[in-house]
């Protein structure tokens, strides 16, 4: 039997694993080597005791059948309810049909997305909508100036040599300031005129003010990723389908080693023969026929032994810029219900599954309410709410080094300041999760990357997959799409890694409506 080596437990490590077992069950031996102690990644769901807090926000939605099927291979897609409407104390189900997250635990439920800015002290829809309230928000002189800024973008469109460009030239500069400059600038530590257009070509593709009124008006026949209305998520939060993956993968005969972390590969004539990882201060050596790795590039390199790296590759690795985050989950017994959009509010709950904060006067870069996304999310969910806020920032910083206790009165004090908690509303339980290289970043040396992966594309048996192991910022199917073609590389013995590394390089990434419900 060949031996794989996969490095790194998160959607596309899992993946690649599982698939690897699932098509060639007697031709390889399988070990994913897991430097933290838990499965998923960025994708893990964190259990704060019955609280459980989802990194990022994850929604699973994509247009790749393959994808799909893996996901309802391991959670059911069809069929589930939007909500247990019993915890909204709602006398009849109003989705009587399909199986009882209450009865059956391994279940996708269908979401509605709801999201929006706040901006200037008032919501705004995200993507923002054409509706009156839109307008009333923004009052009549910043809509004149928001109009003319937009079609005056559309007359002159200016050279997309950074992000700040790409959004001017899909909004106009006035819309940009409002609702892009200060979210992008606090989520990168840099203004977007330093990053590359490559980050928006890749999260925000054809958005703009010109696909916003084709949706709103039924002309356009597809979605853009960021107009998705609908969306599943797992009952208890994204890690629940990655632990599912886990307990997949060993029952087939894999063997998932956590909290290893690699510290060496060995090369030997063009390829690696070899992985390092030390566990408890011990180091294991595990021969390997094929490398598979999602560590970040940076560290990967820096890993390698018995090969010269040339010293650009060297120093455009060493110089990849990454965003670390944290996030401070407070639970609290209700938000502040007064803060509407068009969309229902329910109860204690303001409708949203995130906000978005574009305001210079605090911190604060997006909010999450757990209770929206899932409400299995949240130990009591008739009584109160599981907010996640996020906060970008450096590793071991002033910020990240703060204590759990400050960090969770720091976050309730911009609640209260942007309107959405009252400030004798007290804090039940806070827990804080911070997460390094969370978010590859698209500055520095980002721009010399393709040398490092034509160096890394030389050792014939190493594939790089997800989204630090290509340092690119991919959503969770992306990450396992890379996974897919790494294993169709090394089933069919094909060398070429082209496929690998051009998941998520389109311009355009449409979703069909049909992916989403």
């Amino acid at each position: 039997m060949q031996n794989i080596v996969i490095i790194g437990a998160g959607p596309a490590g899992l993946t690649a694993g599982l698939e690897l077992l699932r098509r060639a069950p007697d031709r390889f031996a399988v070990t994913v080597l897991e430097a933290d102690g838990v499965c998923g990644g960025i994708s893990r769901t964190v259990n704060a005791g019955g609280n459980r807090m989802d990194l990022g926000g994850h929604r699973f939605f994509t247009k790749d059948a393959r994808v799909n099927a893996f996901w309802e291979s391991l959670l059911p897609l069809q069929g589930a309810p939007a909500f247990d409407d019993r915890l909204l104390g709602r006398e009849k189900p109003l989705f009587p049909g399909g199986p009882d997250p209450e009865q059956t635990d391994r279940v996708m439920l269908v979401r509605d997305r709801v999201s929006r800015i706040y901006y200037g002290g008032k919501f705004f829809d995200y993507p923002i909508s054409v509706k009156p309230q839109t307008f009333r928000n923004l009052g009549l002189s910043r809509t004149v100036r928001a109009g003319l800024g937009y079609f005056g973008a559309c007359l002159h469109k200016k050279p997309e040599t950074s992000l700040e460009n790409f959004y001017i030239n899909r909004f106009g500069r006035p819309l940009y300031e409002m609702f892009f400059e200060d979210y992008t600038e606090k989520l990168w530590g840099r203004h977007p005129s330093e990053i590359s257009a490559d980050w928006g070509a890749q999260r925000v593709k054809g958005l703009s003010v010109a696909r916003v009124l084709q949706n709103a008006l039924g002309l356009s026949k597809t979605k853009e990723t960021s107009l998705i209305e609908r969306f599943y998520y797992p009952k208890l939060g994204p890690g629940q389908l990655w632990e599912q993956a886990a307990a997949e993968f060993v029952r087939r005969g894999g063997r998932l080693l956590k909290n290893h972390r690699v510290t060496a590969l060995d090369v030997e004539d063009g390829r690696i023969a070899g992985v390092r990882a030390v566990e408890n201060g011990t180091e294991k050596t595990f021969p390997a026929d094929f490398v598979l790795s999602s560590m970040p590039l940076s560290e990967l390199v820096a890993a390698l032994r018995g090969v010269e790296i040339p010293q650009a590759v060297r120093r455009t690795a060493a110089g990849l810029p990454y965003r670390d985050f944290v996030t401070i989950g407070l639970l609290v017994r209700r938000l502040r219900p007064e803060n509407k959009t068009a969309h229902k509010t329910l109860g204690r709950l303001v409708p949203d599954c995130w906000i978005y904060v574009q305001d210079r006067a605090v911190r604060l870069g997006r909010v999450q309410i757990f209770n929206n996304w899932s409400p299995y999310m949240v130990r009591d969910a008739q009584n109160t709410v599981f907010v996640g806020l996020e906060y970008f920032c450096r590793e071991n910083d002033d910020f990240w080094s703060a204590s759990d206790a400050s960090l969770a009165e720091a976050g309730r004090k911009e609640l209260v300041k942007i309107g959405l908690l009252n400030a004798d509303e007290p804090v039940l339980e806070s827990h804080c999760e911070r997460v390094k290289k969370a978010y590859p970043a698209y500055f520095d040396s980002y721009g010399d990357l393709p040398c490092v992966r034509t160096f890394l594309d030389g050792l014939c048996n190493l594939y790089c997959i997800g989204r630090n192991g290509q340092h690119r910022y991919n959503n969770m199917d992306h990450s396992m799409l890379t996974a897919f073609a790494a294993c169709d590389g090394i089933l069919k013995g094909t060398p070429d890694k082209t496929a690998v590394w051009s998941v998520n390089t389109e311009k355009a990434y449409h979703e069909s409506t049909e992916a989403k419900a």
